[in-house]
């Protein structure tokens, strides 16, 4: 049982659960419609709850839900719609920071003040399923507010999904597409020659430094070491996947455990020696 403490609209309401006195936002078709203040409802099944905890990296819902319209925190619940049916379940807890940038991203582009991404394809490659949900925010979008939003900015809500599925903050992904966009320059600059983006051996290294660069930023450790082997046998790769490892290391501010080498020469090669190709 809720307590309503005020209707936003007629599809979202904020309410207090009787039983421990939980803040929450409720969100639904028609949730808010001829409803007042102090009046007790049951959520129904269509309904989803977002309840206000103590702020966090993903921001203030608080301070979110009275900064933005209850139209642009909608929106967000769309796209999240979208991504929990690509992904099955997520964490929704992104929808407050997520509101905040559409509703950011409404008053620039009516400002005619559109920001650049430098990394919308290396976003739409890495992380191809996110980006296809947030896209659903194009026609809303056109709809709601009259605004045209461009690549560049559904790949910025694309990167609000990725968190919503992924333990990363939205800086995480986006720091992680940088990496990967510079280390693939490395190789091409060390290879004297582009790689073909379309083949399948380009697909594992770009996502090879996608989770090389997780593990760094999560602490976490390969079990094998491939090196011995790599450096031996392909000593080429071996040196551009050190030189790609130390950069990654600088990026990220930190050392890069010896494994991480051995690893990523064997996909330096495959890509090299165009194995795997398609």
């Amino acid at each position: 049982m809720y307590r309503i403490t005020k209707v936003l609209n007629h599809n979202t309401i904020l309410a207090v659960r009787v039983e421990d006195n939980q803040e929450c936002m409720i969100m639904g078709k028609g949730v808010g419609f001829g409803k007042k203040i102090s009046e007790r409802i049951e959520v129904r099944e269509e309904d989803t709850v977002y309840f206000l905890k103590e702020p966090t990296e993903r921001g203030n819902a608080r301070d979110i839900i009275k900064s933005v319209s209850p139209d642009c925190l909608e929106i967000a619940n769309e796209v999240l719609n979208e991504a929990e049916k690509i992904f099955g379940k997520i964490d929704r807890s992104i929808l407050f920071p997520m509101a905040d940038h559409i509703a950011y991203a409404v008053k620039r582009i009516r400002n005619h003040e559109q920001i650049s991404n430098p990394l919308t394809e290396d976003i739409r490659a890495l992380f191809h399923m996110e980006y296809k949900a947030a896209q659903c925010v194009a026609p809303i979008l056109k709809k709601q507010f009259q605004v045209e939003v461009d690549e560049d900015e559904i790949g910025y809500i694309a990167l609000h999904v990725h968190s919503a599925i992924e333990d990363e903050k939205v800086s995480q992904a986006m720091q992680i597409a940088l990496v990967v966009r510079e280390c693939v320059s490395l190789v091409e600059e060390e290879m004297g020659r582009k790689i073909n983006v379309m083949s399948l051996s380009y697909n594992r290294l770009m996502n090879h430094v996608r989770y090389m660069a997780a593990r760094v930023l999560k602490k976490e450790s390969l079990k094998l070491s491939m090196n011995d082997y790599m450096k031996v046998k392909f000593p080429e790769s071996y040196k551009i996947a050190e030189k790609v490892c130390e950069q990654t290391g600088n990026r990220l501010k930190c050392t890069l455990e010896e494994a991480e080498i051995g690893y990523l020469a064997m996909h330096i090669e495959r890509v090299t020696s165009g194995e795997l190709d398609a």
